[in-house]
């Protein structure tokens, strides 16, 4: 008798074990599953160019005790409004490089002088590359090209709050040729003007 009890306490035990293990809860699902699809996706669209940066003011040279995130922007103005101006000479720069050159050093120059004799006139600064790297790379080294020309500018007595940039990286070369000569003429800042209203 004893054995039969030890054996029904043993085949207990089994299906006890039998059950707990086979009926384990299902883990619930963490993420909602969208349903199959019904019909073929269409195909991956290309994706569009990246637009170019919009117009900013150029940040205010700030004291030596603020913070930059403590300058405040003015509001754009709208790129149509400014045109070329002949007496505004743009200036160029080295490969992948926004370092102001001595050579455009003497350009930058004279366009403070001209800016500080018109003080009429607001300036727009446009910030450009050649074709080399990417899209987003491009436009963020425009925009580091035209703040290395408004802080020259600047320096000069120029007041901050009548320049503004724009990067249009890549997107607008003057020259279309594959070679460093073509290229070295697409690396630019180009000073476009507007009077005051």
């Amino acid at each position: 008798m004893r054995t039969r009890g030890a054996g029904l306490v043993l085949v207990s035990l089994s299906v006890l074990t039998v059950i707990l293990a086979g009926c384990a809860k299902r883990p619930a699902l963490t993420q909602a599953s969208a349903p199959a699809p019904t019909t073929m996706a269409a195909p991956p669209v290309a994706p569009a160019p990246a637009p170019p940066r919009a117009v900013e003011p150029a940040p205010a040279p700030a004291p030596a005790s603020a913070p930059a995130s403590a300058l405040v922007a003015a509001a754009p103005l709208a790129v149509r409004d400014f045109e070329a101006m002949l007496e505004l000479k743009p200036i160029h720069f080295d490969f992948d490089k926004y370092a102001i050159r001595a050579g455009d050093a003497k350009i930058l120059d004279a366009n403070a002088r001209w800016l500080s004799a018109n003080a009429n006139q607001l300036a727009l600064i446009e910030g450009h590359c050649d074709e080399r790297g990417t899209n987003e790379y491009n436009l963020a080294l425009g925009e580091r090209r035209a703040k290395a020309t408004v802080n020259y500018l600047v320096s000069r007595g120029v007041a901050a709050n009548r320049i503004m940039i724009i990067s249009y990286g890549e997107e607008r070369p003057l020259c279309i040729e594959h070679n460093e000569v073509c290229w070295s003429q697409n690396r630019r800042a180009q000073f476009l003007a507007k009077s005051r209203e």
